[in-house]
């Protein structure tokens, strides 16, 4: 997962211009509506985001979020980490055409390889 330290509060990010390009297809670029503005959402207590980008007319054009739920571990129980149990990420861009491109990738404890994720079309932006 993409996930970052977490951080209460919303603001302007200043390098989303090429961040919510991330997992956009390079056939479907021409057709996703570009943000303009962007305001991000940080949760304090446990990792996870939530993105959303604005076009020209303050329309949502732009959805990303991502969390990952961990539980204490310990091999020896003495020294205790965390590991993921549960993971998500979502991306989603407004087309031309008003349908939503998504992409969506679900972790799972003792998925080691990975998960490349899918792409869906949607009609309404992912809640």
């Amino acid at each position: 997962m993409h996930l970052q330290c977490p951080i209460a509060g919303s603001h302007r990010h200043e390098n989303m211009d090429s961040d919510w390009q991330q997992a956009l297809p390079a056939k479907w670029r021409a057709e996703a509506i570009a943000p303009l503005r962007f305001t991000i959402h940080r949760d304090y207590e446990m990792p996870a985001s939530r993105t959303l980008g604005y076009d020209q007319n303050g329309q949502t054009c732009y959805y990303q979020h991502a969390f990952a739920l961990g539980e204490p571990r310990s091999d020896d129980d003495e020294e205790f980490y965390e590991a993921i149990v549960h993971g998500e990420e979502v991306h989603a861009w407004r087309l031309r055409d008003q349908r939503w491109l998504v992409w969506s990738v679900i972790s799972k404890e003792g998925d080691c390889q990975g998960n490349r994720g899918r792409y869906s079309f949607s009609q309404s932006m992912p809640r």
